[in-house]
């Protein structure tokens, strides 16, 4: 149906006037609207974006999940100013939580009174747990403030009514487990939790402005089965996560019974009635534990370095999700995982993931490499100060590292703890400790102040016992440095300590081991009613099983080291070597962990000095810039750490985890092993705290390394080409990845640093292999994706890929869209001529037929 003129607009019906051709309203129309197209498309491509866009972008870090909670006024204290944050409270795995406050009262004495106590507690009750169920209580009366304040134990309280004493027992809140019977022994029942793996922070300082923070180590239903926080409970569609409490309880000036002031000691437990009133409730939301992949799936297996098990860890749940393969990982050695490539057997994985190359074997399958991750190492520490807050920050040198690495302090070998400690004699003249080391305090003038020092007897190193590549890199760094490597020669630092000449005999100065070794033979001999025992360097500075446990560790301020007598008639001796109990206020570790594992448990982190005499800690920035400095192997595509190397705030310690695998592999384990390096590729780079994310930690891949990933992926999926199939000579003989050299595109990232999150997986086959916290089996299970080679499904997230972009170097959102505007405009000009185009040849034509 033709439409009338319209009016208005002064318009008549269509049709042939006299003296009117044919088109010529059509070329009128139509060039209008070619030329409205082309000033549209020009008017486009130069407004610039909505304001703030491209930096929001590179800011925005998602929604976050901190919850405040305002305190109240009391009967005996105030407590109304008091504002409690949980900087994190949603996707909680075994790690630490920051914990601040504003609006207190200064901490008098050592303590005293005004300070905070915090407990994880279990309980699903919405309005939050009872005291039978959160973990606290387990420290010797006395050993810590005053009373019970460190107790179950509720004497001498008014208002207690539940528990009350009835002349044969004390009175005290029994602990009520979330799985199991509740403990009725007594009020330090060790049933299920004791001195040695207990979280709960007893004294939470408050600096004289009013604020304070800690940092709490959460425990999911691995570490505390106690708690249950994370377990899945019911199946199917009813299956929900079992979710915990964190409580605050401040503590004022006055005590229960309203005795206080003066300097004068609390006495009472957090739990008794008083106090527990005063309590500041948060709920805390965990990630579920366990393999969520169903386990008839077909399993396709990984191993290799640790420095990849919290990415791998967070990955497998989305590569489970909608597909019909699970994905197992074994954290291992890197040694090992190349060995699994290069000499597989029926069972063996066949994705490995390693920092050094795999050197395909002569006449084998091409291997291809793919980067996949961006960490570090780091010196991670929690020093306590008595009467203060923890230490913030340390400075190391090369030397100082080769001096602890080397045990060359005395109190790396044996505590001095009184007059009859003597000092062996090959460590005669050295420094006790690192911590009273003149290097070390020239560098760190802030534990100058006070003597003694309050952190005199810091420990000995935590290290890791296993072989890894990532060793050498600590060892590269030490050795690039002339002072520390004189040092490790034999040659005395100023002040005259000297390396312990057991190490001297490893040629350390030019030898860059995988290992950490500890070759120095003194035992120290303990004496108890007559009988005796010793101990020496492994019992005192044990190693621990991998770096997560190590992080774990410091973030509890104990190596675990084992320098006490104990009687125990079932010991052949009568006797046995005991660990010390880390005592709150003066807790103290360090150790060599990997960055994800240090953001993880919050921990602190040493600057160390780099070849141009910057002191240089673990950043987003730093660690991109050191991508640029790593140098090429002789697999093409594949960059090595250079330590040395690293200047003008590039961190020294920064690794590069690689995914490895043979392109004879079976087609459909290719195509599988494809889909896990597409998804490290996209959607594992985008940074965040949930499953399928990046964790706090590493740093996304900049655009280069992301785009060698994806051409690597493809060549695995081609498979070989000398067997046969369809790929192309020159790409399937490399070893490298997409972009080969081109690593080094990575220094231009934005810069922000790390914190909180990954895990220690246990098992093999239905798991992430590795030691859990405390020992147990840590987090991740077998979980996998599905057979086709495409990138698994993903909800699209525009912020997550703003902060991947962002914080890698690669092209922003924004950036696309500036893009898209070209690519638009072109389309529009095109469209425009087109629509030019079309009426001049149609009058063209109408000329033709009239002549």
């Amino acid at each position: 149906m033709r439409r009338g003129p319209d009016p208005a607009q002064g318009g008549r019906a269509t049709g042939r006037g006299p003296g009117r051709r044919a088109g010529d309203g059509r070329l009128g129309r139509r060039g209008a609207a070619g030329v409205c197209a082309l000033l549209g498309a020009l008017v486009l491509a130069v407004l610039p974006l909505p304001p703030g866009g491209e930096a929001q972008a590179a800011g925005q870090e998602g929604a976050s999940s901190a919850l405040t909670v305002q305190g109240r006024k009391g009967t005996l204290d105030d407590f109304s100013a008091l504002k409690v944050t949980v900087g994190q409270t949603k996707d909680l795995r075994s790690q630490g939580v920051r914990v601040s406050w504003t609006g207190g009262k200064p901490t008098t004495g050592y303590p005293s009174y005004n300070y905070l106590q915090v407990m994880q507690c279990w309980g699903d009750d919405p309005a939050g747990p009872d005291r039978e169920q959160c973990v606290f209580g387990v420290a010797k009366k006395g050993d810590k403030g005053g009373g019970l304040v460190a107790l179950r134990q509720l004497d001498g309280d008014p208002a207690e009514t539940e528990y009350v004493n009835n002349g044969t027992a004390e009175s005290f809140v029994p602990f009520r487990p979330a799985n199991g019977e509740p403990a009725t022994t007594g009020s330090r029942d060790f049933t299920y939790f004791s001195n040695l793996d207990t979280n709960e922070e007893l004294f939470g300082i408050t600096r004289a402005d009013g604020t304070g923070d800690l940092v709490f180590p959460v425990q999911t239903a691995r570490e505390a089965p106690h708690l249950g926080c994370g377990e899945r409970l019911g199946s199917g569609a009813s299956q929900k996560v079992r979710n915990c409490w964190l409580v605050v309880v401040p503590r004022g000036e006055h005590d229960v019974d309203g005795t206080g002031g003066n300097n004068q000691m609390l006495q009472s437990s957090p739990l008794s009635t008083s106090n527990w009133a005063q309590r500041l409730v948060f709920p805390m939301g965990f990630q579920p534990v366990g393999d969520g992949c169903a386990p008839d799936k077909a399993e396709r297996r990984m191993i290799g370095s640790e420095m990849v098990t919290d990415a791998i860890t967070s990955w497998q749940s989305r590569l489970c999700a909608g597909g019909e393969t699970r994905f197992t990982f074994s954290q291992s050695g890197e040694d090992f995982a190349r060995s699994q490539i290069t000499e597989p057997t029926d069972s063996a994985p066949g994705l490995a993931f390693t920092i050094d190359p795999v050197k395909a074997p002569k006449g084998a399958a091409p291997v291809v490499h793919a980067p996949v991750a961006l960490s570090g190492l780091t010196v991670g520490f929690f020093w306590e100060r008595e009467g203060q807050t923890a230490v913030q920050d340390i400075k190391l040198t090369p030397r100082l590292l080769a001096k602890i690495l080397t045990a060359s302090y005395i109190n790396d070998v044996r505590l001095m703890t009184g007059a009859e400690s003597k000092v062996p004699v090959h460590l005669a003249g050295n420094a006790a400790s690192i911590v009273v080391d003149p290097e070390f305090l020239n560098l760190n003038p802030q534990f100058k102040e006070g003597a003694p020092n309050p952190l005199a007897n810091a420990g000995a190193i935590m290290l890791i016992g296993d072989v890894s590549d990532v060793n050498s890199i600590v060892w590269r760094y030490v050795q690039s440095d002339p002072e520390a490597r004189s040092f490790l020669k034999g040659e005395a630092d100023p002040w005259g300590t000297k390396v312990n000449p057991y190490y001297k005999e490893l040629d350390l100065d030019s030898k860059a081991p995988v290992d950490f070794p500890k070759v120095d033979p003194t035992e120290t001999e303990l004496t108890s009613d007559g009988k005796h025992i010793t101990y020496g360097q492994l019992d005192w500075a044990p190693y621990v099983a991998d770096m997560h446990q190590g992080a774990l560790f410091v973030r509890r301020g104990s190596n675990g080291g084992k320098s006490r007598i104990e009687q125990d008639t079932s010991a052949p001796e009568g006797v046995k070597l005991v660990g010390v109990p880390p005592t709150h206020g003066s807790r103290r570790a360090y150790g060599i962990v990997d960055t994800a594992s240090a953001a993880r448990y919050q921990l602190g982190v040493a600057a160390l000095r780099t070849s141009d005499g910057r002191f240089v800690k673990p950043t987003d920035a730093s660690m991109l810039k050191a991508v640029g400095a790593m140098k090429d192997t002789a697999v093409p595509g594949v960059k090595a750490a250079d330590p040395g190397r690293a200047k003008d705030g590039a961190y020294p310690l920064t690794t590069l985890t690689y995914a490895a695998a043979s392109t004879g592999l079976e087609k459909p384990v290719r195509q599988d092993y494809a889909r896990v390096l597409r998804y490290a590729a996209g959607q594992g780079q985008v940074p965040g705290y949930g499953p399928g994310e990046l964790p706090p930690g590493y740093v996304p891949l900049p655009a280069a390394l992301r785009r060698q990933t994806e051409a690597a992926a493809d060549r695995l999926e081609k498979g070989d080409p000398d067997a046969g199939g369809p790929d192309d000579p020159a790409e399937g003989a490399s070893s490298g990845g997409g972009d080969a050299g081109n690593g080094g595109d990575g220094g231009d990232g934005g810069a922000g640093s790390g914190s909180g999150s990954g895990g220690a997986g246990g098992g093999t086959g239905g798991g992430t292999a590795g030691s859990g916290d405390g020992g147990g089996a840590g987090e991740g299970s077998g979980t996998g994706g599905g057979t086709g080679s495409g990138a698994p499904s993903a909800p699209a997230d525009s912020a997550a890929d703003k902060r991947t972009v962002a914080r890698s170097g690669g092209v922003t959102p924004g950036g696309v869209l500036g893009v898209i505007r070209w690519v638009l405009l072109g389309v529009l000009v095109a469209g425009g001529a087109a629509a030019l185009a079309g009426p001049v040849l149609l009058r063209l034509s109408v000329r033709r037929r009239s002549t």
